[in-house]
């Protein structure tokens, strides 16, 4: 059963000068597509992971689904009820405490001024599931405990402890609330390697136990392929190529999902041929007609400049957003993708 449901989604932000300047330089607005119409969904249960360069809209889509940012066109449905349709604010919020965000720096996340306690309490409070101050004492024991720190812990403030401590009082707040969903932006990229390691091996613990449903947002390929079921790549506000992380990774089909694999450091010197990223990102703000991908692409060619490409199933099941591969006219690729240990 699908948890979460996007369809057309997307969000744009005007970037344009003031009104007196564009006026004095007889300039139009200008607007920044940073989501550019998304189709996707998330099971029950599974962990679905957004990976692409710096600037393609991941995090946009992350603040779009809990509702940090509202959306300019499409939807979000979350366990079958349209988020902009939701029909008081009482169910509003109820509906809001089945979700939370881990956001990715923990150094900016938490209150300095609050102790631990009062942080992973005030989702309890805000929502009114407790309202006994042992009980919430209680709870915020059982929850330190369950991210592996301790209950004295919640006297602490957030200077005295470590980032990846840190991240563990992230995560023990979003799951103060009880909920199904988690959308965790990059939650492990300010953190050092082996502090990550035991991240994701938390979070994943924690799915088990727990039920939960990700939305995980990241740009490091080996912790994608660790942490997920299902990869989507983004490539300026689109998602070009969706689905199955095994054959994301071994039989990629999209160029630039292709060219992104490439980029990872052969570190068993197999001579594979290999096609790195090449060209700069086009800008948002004016961004390339028809395939947002062709200014780079080795395989592009007229229709690719004229014609934005629609998600169609591929011979792998993955649903890919390219007129190449349509048309058959890219060859296929097989690789034994092999990540580096995160854990």
């Amino acid at each position: 059963m699908k948890l979460v449901v996007a369809k057309n989604l997307a969000r744009h932000f005007d970037v344009s000068k003031p009104l007196l300047n564009r006026l004095i330089e007889r300039s139009g607005r200008q607007i920044l597509r940073a989501v550019d119409g998304l189709d996707f969904d998330i099971a029950r249960g599974e962990t679905l992971s957004f990976v692409g360069e710096s600037g393609c809209g991941k995090s946009t889509v992350a603040r779009l689904v809990v509702g940090l940012y509202g959306p300019s066109a499409g939807s979000i449905e979350f366990d079958g009820q349209n988020m902009a349709t939701i029909p008081s604010a009482a169910e509003g919020a109820r509906i809001r405490k089945r979700f939370q965000m881990i956001f990715q720096d923990p150094y900016a996340s938490l209150n300095p001024r609050w102790r631990v306690g009062k942080i992973i309490a005030e989702p309890i409070t805000v929502h009114g599931l407790m309202s006994d101050a042992a009980q919430i004492k209680t709870r915020v024991g059982e929850l330190l405990r369950q991210v592996g720190l301790s209950p004295a812990d919640a006297e602490k403030f957030p200077h005295e402890f470590s980032g990846g401590q840190r991240q563990r009082i992230s995560i023990a707040r979003a799951l103060s609330s009880n909920p199904e969903f988690l959308v965790c932006d990059e939650p492990t990229s300010a953190l050092d390697v082996s502090v990550q390691a035991q991240i994701l091996n938390l979070m994943k613990q924690l799915q088990r136990d727990l039920g939960l449903t990700y939305l995980f947002i990241s740009h490091n390929l080996a912790v994608v392929y660790y942490i997920s079921d299902r990869v989507g790549v983004m490539y300026l506000g689109r998602l070009v190529e969706i689905g199955d992380k095994k054959a994301i990774f071994n039989r990629p089909q999209h160029p630039y999902t292709r060219m992104l694999l490439d980029a990872i450091p052969d570190l068993d010197m197999s001579g594979r041929p290999r096609t790195p990223v090449a060209g700069e990102v086009p800008n948002p703000i004016n961004p390339p007609t028809g395939c947002a991908f062709h200014p780079r692409c080795p395989f592009a060619n007229e229709r690719c400049a004229a014609e934005r490409p629609v998600s169609k199933p591929s011979p792998t099941g993955t649903m890919v957003a390219c007129h190449g591969i349509e048309e058959g006219r890219i060859p296929p690729v097989v690789r034994d993708y092999t990540p580096p240990p995160v854990a």
